[in-house]
């Protein structure tokens, strides 16, 4: 039998996804929407509790803002959202940690 060797070269820096901007695209899009939702409720219960238009303006701006910044990816294809995940997750998942029995009476020392 004559095998060729065949050999993949994936390049780097090719996403799976298109982006509009380097790190943002439709999934980023969902998510910023979703955040930015958040920031108006949080920003109406403001403006209905307090009474202050510009604060809840303020709070409203800066959670689209915060929102864009959290799901925007970098160059190593993460973003503060999925470190965040990543972090839960490792918190959630199952430890090892090896028991070794040492002698309860060590008698070497009297």
């Amino acid at each position: 039998m004559n095998e060729e060797s065949q050999t993949l070269y994936i390049p780097m820096g090719v996403k799976p996804q298109s982006e509009w901007f380097p790190g943002f695209g439709k999934s980023q899009l969902i998510q910023t929407f979703v955040g930015s939702f958040g920031a108006f409720f949080l920003a109406l219960m403001i403006w209905l509790l307090k009474g202050s238009v510009p604060f809840a303006v303020v709070t409203f701006l800066s959670g689209v803002a915060a929102s864009v910044m959290m799901t925007t990816k970098d160059r190593h294809n993460l973003s503060v959202l999925d470190q965040l995940r990543f972090m839960v997750a490792f918190k959630k998942s199952q430890k090892y940690y090896p028991y070794r029995a040492l002698p309860e009476w060590d008698n070497t020392s009297i």
